[in-house]
């Protein structure tokens, strides 16, 4: 009996670490449930893919059945998709277009975005909303100490990433404010710094790549963004390859895998070749054996070991500088 016991005490242990390595379900959680209810109300089911903890990577999606190269991972409606179009369409649209000079594609998502968060229950985009990140580990986000820790180079971008959102957020006030009739409080307590700093984040994180014909309503910065509910619960991998594309046969935003994976594991899909430093600028995190991990050498360093009597010196950097290795 003892002996049964303890095979069976085993068989659990193994059983419960599998799951904890594979994931642990998520999909059974309400939020989730209110979200695949709203998707599917727009078109979109999936059962390739369930919400899951993972213990390496935190939230993600779990492959349900094993996946096959040139498998199709994802399939999501153009109307489950949040755009520009989406923008104007809302009560914001007529605001815009008479809006000069004409806000940019992303300040209008911003705007959108600010404007649903403060809806609450009366948003159509609420269950989307709820499953966001409340906040962001991009540099842009965190405290001038802890950026002082970072490398020289990351720390100048994320510096000139913060005046940016910072710009950005001083030059929107007075179209904020002729949003003013849109709501019963006052719009520089719903469009404060922390709603626009939010609002890029999610954009600069999780917008897939999607190009659209320029309005005249918008200025001439490159509409390229779409929000893309449950899609982008997928984690980065640097070592898987994916095909991604909107296809204008079935109007929807497909992600096709060229790689394979095993039932309950994660799903992930590959953002670019890009190093660490790129990736906790952009996403705020950083991939564990990226094969794409680089070393930046600053000017400075490299002038040290250059001997001061190399009559080329100055020839050498010069080649360096003009592709882009000092940067």
């Amino acid at each position: 009996m003892k002996k049964s016991r303890g095979r069976t005490g085993r068989k659990r242990r193994r059983k419960h670490l599998k799951s904890f390595l594979d994931g642990v379900n998520c999909s059974h959680e309400l939020e989730y449930i209110k979200l695949k209810k709203w998707l599917k109300e727009r078109g979109f089911e999936n059962n390739n893919l369930r919400p899951a903890e993972f213990w390496d990577t935190g939230r993600g999606l779990m492959a349900t059945k094993a996946l096959q190269a040139g498998d199709l991972i994802i399939s999501l409606p153009e109307k489950c998709l949040l755009t520009t179009g989406t923008v104007l369409s809302s009560c914001l649209g007529r605001h815009i277009v008479r809006w000069k000079p004409p806000v940019s594609p992303l300040l209008a998502l911003c705007t959108f975005l600010i404007a649903e968060k403060h809806a609450g229950e009366k948003s159509p985009w609420k269950p989307y909303l709820d499953v966001l990140p409340k906040t962001y580990t991009c540099p842009a986000c965190l405290e001038p100490d802890v950026l002082n820790l970072l490398p020289k180079s990351l720390k100048e971008k994320a510096q000139e990433q913060k005046m940016m959102i910072q710009e950005l957020f001083t030059s929107s006030k007075a179209f904020f404010s002729s949003l003013q009739p849109l709501f019963a409080e006052n719009t520089g307590t719903i469009f404060n710094y922390s709603a626009l700093e939010w609002a890029w984040c999610t954009i600069n994180t999780r917008t897939i790549y999607m190009k659209h014909p320029h309005r005249e309503c918008f200025s001439l910065e490159p509409d390229v963004y779409a929000l893309a509910p449950y899609l982008d619960l997928l984690n980065h991998s640097p070592n898987v390859q994916v095909k991604a594309a909107f296809n204008e046969q079935t109007r929807s935003y497909e992600i096709w895998t060229n790689s394979q994976c095993k039932k309950y594991q994660e799903v992930f899909i590959c953002y670019g070749p890009h190093d660490n430093h790129r990736l906790l600028l952009e996403y705020g995190f950083v991939a564990m054996d990226n094969p794409h991990s680089s070393v930046y050498v600053l000017p400075d360093t490299l002038l040290k070991y250059f001997s001061p009597l190399d009559k080329q010196r100055k020839a050498k950097v010069s080649i360096l500088k003009d592709h882009n290795y000092l940067e």
